[in-house]
């Protein structure tokens, strides 16, 4: 089954506990048809684009940038009725709005102030302290016109796969730049699919706007799409360097080397690598071009009126100092979780 192995990079992997390290029983019980899991660093700061990424697989636990972070459900549930944002901030914010926000517009909210470049310039000052602090809007209006792209920001993050509605530019099915800027294989730029020929380098030539993959290439990639990074990791770079002829990894640890597994791979450039290399070209373009609107809405919503830590504190929307919510047993939902491996 496919994974959400890092921001934007989705992978194959083996649903079964007895061969993945560290399986989390929580998130795969978890796991459904309306989940979408939001991963964001949790003892660093965030250097560089989108805050947060969001995917509507199970994500690995390097899963936002390489480097550990933190996974957040949308939902406590397989089925998307119990949602995993405290009842009394939904209470204080229906109160506050004078509407009931559904548990997806929240997660859209969120997305649509803290999944893009703009954040991370604004407040970067204030994320030297590890730990997103996202500003929630208590202007109806604004929170609206927050739900609408955030809601489009999920759609991108989950390559189509969540909050899809054809009536609002979101098919149910891989998202597309417009025609004149989707990026393409031209003729004479085909990716050789023999091996010999598997790819071992990608480049960037900015005048043509090309992504070179090999002896192949792409058209057209914007620079932007090219550079476009998640906390210092460039996506592009790092997406090609799991799937190239040479994935030598260097000594890790205790100066181990990785598993022979390792060495299990294809010996040739796939079909499914070059229509995923697209799918993701295509997500990344559209995210670019969200970026100014979205950057305006954060100017606009941290100069109007926000719910303040007092209010929230008041209503008992975070949990008391030194509480945890409870954590519930595992219920088996990967085949080989055991005794052993909840523990």
């Amino acid at each position: 089954m496919l994974y959400a192995y890092r921001s934007f990079d989705r992978q194959w992997v083996l649903p079964d506990a007895r061969v993945i390290n560290q399986p989390n029983p929580e998130l795969w019980r978890a796991r459904g048809a309306r989940q979408v899991f939001l991963t964001a660093p949790h003892d660093r700061a965030p250097s560089s684009a989108p805050s947060l990424t969001l995917s509507a697989l199970i994500p690995d636990l390097h899963h936002y940038s390489g480097r550990g972070g933190r996974t957040f459900p949308s939902w406590a549930d397989a089925d998307g009725l119990s949602s995993s944002i405290r009842g009394p901030l939904l209470s204080h914010w229906t109160e506050t709005l004078g509407r009931a926000p559904g548990a997806e517009d929240m997660l859209a909210d969120i997305a649509a102030v803290g999944a893009h470049p703009g954040y991370v310039e604004r407040f970067r000052a204030d994320l030297g302290t590890p730990g997103l602090r996202i500003p929630l809007t208590a202007d109806a209006a604004l929170f609206d016109e927050a739900v609408e792209l955030g809601r489009r920001v999920v759609w991108l993050h989950t390559f189509g796969e969540r909050f899809a509605d054809p009536s609002h530019g979101r098919p149910a099915d891989a998202p597309r730049l417009a025609p004149e800027r989707r990026p393409r294989v031209p003729a004479a730029g085909a990716i050789p699919s023999a091996p010999e020929g598997m790819p071992d380098q990608l480049a960037y030539d900015d005048a043509k706007q090309r992504l070179i993959v090999g002896t192949g290439c792409i058209e057209p990639v914007p620079p932007q799409v090219w550079r476009y990074e998640v906390s210092g990791k460039q996506v592009l770079v790092q997406w090609f360097s799991y799937r190239r002829k040479h994935r030598e990894r260097p000594l890790i640890g205790d100066r181990r080397k990785a598993s022979p597994l390792g060495d299990i791979q294809p010996d040739h450039w796939l079909a499914e690598y070059a229509t995923e290399l697209l799918n993701v070209l295509n997500v990344l373009g559209l995210l670019v071009e969200l970026e100014p609107q979205a950057a305006d809405l954060l100017a606009r919503i941290c100069a109007g009126p926000l719910l303040t830590q007092q209010a929230l504190e008041a209503s008992g929307a975070f949990f008391p100092e030194g509480h945890s919510p409870a954590r519930a047993a595992p219920q088996g939902a990967l085949p080989g979780f055991g005794a052993e491996a909840a523990n």
